[in-house]
């Protein structure tokens, strides 16, 4: 129980990073769904994203040596991360307030595909460092 407890503390400091920035960034870098400023700026967050969450990965993987401590980092991450978001979304007046009403729908866009990522990039993570064990 102790290793998951580690493991919830280490995804809400990822959550509460990301977070902060949305709040601190986010009237800068959220633009309204459907334009051409939206698809670039997702695309840039979503490239962002990954690399960041491959460090904290990476990083995780450092403190904890256990065998497939990346697929426990991605999947209690993901499932911290979307309780703490549930509450982030629903007062997202109180979060959020420099954002309007089609910037939250883009953070939310944003949001889904970042846990479809912080599932995957834990995943391949995990896969890379078994062959390289198998190799050495």
């Amino acid at each position: 129980m102790k290793g998951y407890l580690y493991t919830a503390c280490w995804s809400v400091f990822v959550w509460f990073f990301a977070t902060m920035f949305f709040v601190m960034f986010g009237d800068s870098v959220l633009f309204r769904p459907g334009t051409a400023e939206f698809a670039v700026s997702l695309s840039l967050l979503i490239a962002g994203t990954g690399v960041l969450l491959a460090a904290a990965t990476y990083l995780y993987v450092l403190f904890d040596k256990a065998e497939n401590s990346p697929l426990k980092f991605g999947f209690i991450g993901t499932i911290v991360g979307l309780i703490l978001d549930t509450f982030s979304l629903s007062n997202h007046q109180l979060i959020f307030p420099k954002l309007d009403e089609p910037q939250v729908i883009a953070f939310a866009a944003w949001m889904s595909f970042a846990y479809a990522l912080y599932l995957l990039i834990p995943a391949i993570i995990n896969e890379l460092m078994k062959k390289k064990l198998k190799t050495e």
